[in-house]
Formats: structure tokens, C-alpha cells, sequence
């Protein structure tokens, strides 16, 4: 009977805890979201007040006109073409990109195949991007392989080396005992070498993908005709300072929604087995 009733009161300790631990979380989740959002009533604010007072409104649109703009951009049907034609780009690109990225990092596991492609992959890294636009932009003029191209140069390289640096420091004693205990190649593939190798690729695209977005609106600034870029410079050569911003605007929302929210998702989500361990 001591013990059937000493039961319940040890638990409530425990559960008492897990409620100050959430309530704690929350408090930190509410602080977090308080101050980012803050910084942004902030600038805004900053922005609005700006308009008319310290710069004339030609010059510096504020936030007010600038999402009215949007608002008419999305109606005439401008912004979803847009984004359409540079989200495309931006998926083909970066596929082929993460493809030649893999394959290239897993070939650079010889040691003569590391010194083919070694100044190949240093050079990618280092060269800005904009190089990369200017000259597909010559080479290919408006058609729709400069910017496949340029995303290619660009980003493949940056998936190479976190890749190569994964296979490096890929545990050979687990990979060994797996092999003398007859574990077979899928098996250790998927539960040995991907599990490893995550990190390091997810880091990969994660760095890559945004500098994707940024080589394929340069190309569409300088060399095409539709997308995100070509909308930004017809509205310079217009001198339209509200249209020019909104597709700034527009684009920086797009960006920040595709890097916190589909990225973050499936990153979270493939990696959910860790938090299964730490409990």
C-alpha cells in the first residue's frame, strides 16, 4: 500500500519539471519571435519616416507605396510569371549544379583525380559570381542556357568540397566492422555513409542555393528577357523607383520563405532521428 502510494507523488515532481521546461521554451520561442519581428516594425518604420523627410519620394518610395505596388504587380499577374520563370531556372540549374557537385567530390576521393580537379574546384570557389553571368551572358546571349550554365559555375563547387571533406572524415572503423560483421553495400550506404555524409551535403545546398538565387538574377539583369532580374532592370531603364523596389522586396520575401521554411522543413525533418536519440 506505501509503495501504490508513494507512486503518484513521485511523478509529480517529473511532471512538474517537463511543464517548466516547456513553459520555458515558450517564453524563449516568444522572445525570439518578438525581437525579429521588432527589428523589422523598426526599419520599416525607419523607412516610412525617411520617405518625404529626408529624401524625396521619387528617390525613396516608402513601404506604404511600395506594397500598394505589389499589390498591383500580383493583380496584373507580373509577379507569379516572374517568380515562376526564376524559380525554374533556379531548379534546373541547381540539380544539375548538386548532380556534378556529388560526383565530383566522390571522385576526388583518387588521389589523381583530386589533382584533375582540384584548381577546377578552386577556381569555382573563389570566382564571384558575377563573372560567371558576364560571361555566359556573352557567350549565350538571352537564351535559356547562360543561367543554367552560370548556376552550374557557380555552386557546383561549393557541394564538391563539403562532399569531398564528408567522404574524408567518414569513420573507416564502422565502414570496416560493417563489412566483417557482412553488412552489404545498400545497407551500408543508407545507414552508415548518407547518415554522415547529411550534414555535410545539406550545408552544401544550403550555401549553394543561395548563391544560385543570386547568379540567376544577375544573368536575367543582364542577358534575359522574363524573370525576377528582367523586371528589375526594365524597371531602372524606366526610372520607376516603386516598381524596382517592390521586385526587391518581392524577392527578398521569396528568398527568405524558401531558406526558413522548405530548407529549414526538410532539414528538420531528415534529421528528426537525432533529437529520437538524445531523448
Amino acid at each position: 500500500m506505501s509503495t501504490a502510494a508513494a507512486a503518484p507523488s513521485a511523478s509529480k515532481p517529473r511532471a512538474s519539471q517537463e511543464e517548466l521546461a516547456r513553459r520555458s521554451r515558450r517564453n524563449d520561442l516568444i522572445k525570439t519571435w518578438g525581437w525579429r519581428l521588432a527589428s523589422y516594425v523598426f526599419f520599416l518604420g525607419l523607412w516610412e519616416f525617411s520617405s518625404g523627410r529626408f529624401m524625396d519620394e521619387t528617390l525613396l518610395p516608402g513601404p506604404s507605396a511600395v506594397f500598394a505596388t505589389f499589390g498591383e504587380l500580383w493583380q496584373s499577374g507580373k509577379v507569379p510569371a516572374a517568380f515562376a520563370t526564376t524559380l525554374t531556372r533556379i531548379a534546373i540549374g541547381f540539380l544539375l549544379a548538386f548532380v556534378v557537385g556529388v560526383l565530383v567530390g566522390m571522385l576526388m576521393q583518387n588521389r589523381w583525380l583530386s589533382g584533375f580537379f582540384k584548381d577546377a574546384v578552386t577556381i569555382g570557389v573563389t570566382t564571384p559570381g558575377l563573372i560567371w553571368a558576364l560571361i555566359t551572358a556573352i557567350v549565350f546571349g538571352n537564351r535559356e542556357a547562360g543561367p543554367l550554365i552560370a548556376i552550374v559555375l557557380t555552386t557546383f563547387a561549393i557541394i564538391t568540397v563539403n562532399v569531398s571533406e564528408g567522404i574524408k572524415s567518414l569513420p573507416k572503423d564502422l565502414t570496416d566492422m560493417a563489412r566483417s560483421f557482412g553488412v552489404g553495400a545498400i545497407k551500408r550506404n543508407r545507414h552508415i555513409v548518407i547518415p554522415h555524409l547529411a550534414p555535410f551535403i545539406f550545408t552544401g545546398v544550403r550555401y549553394g542555393f543561395s548563391m544560385a538565387w543570386k547568379v540567376t538574377v544577375l544573368t536575367e539583369v543582364f542577358s534575359s528577357s522574363s524573370g525576377i532580374g528582367f523586371e528589375m532592370r526594365t524597371a531602372t531603364q524606366l526610372f520607376q523607383l516603386p516598381v524596382f523596389l517592390t521586385w526587391i522586396l518581392a524577392f527578398y520575401i521569396l528568398a527568405l520563405f524558401l531558406e526558413k521554411v522548405v530548407l529549414e522543413v526538410i532539414e528538420r525533418r531528415f534529421f528528426a532521428w537525432r533529437a529520437t536519440l538524445k531523448a
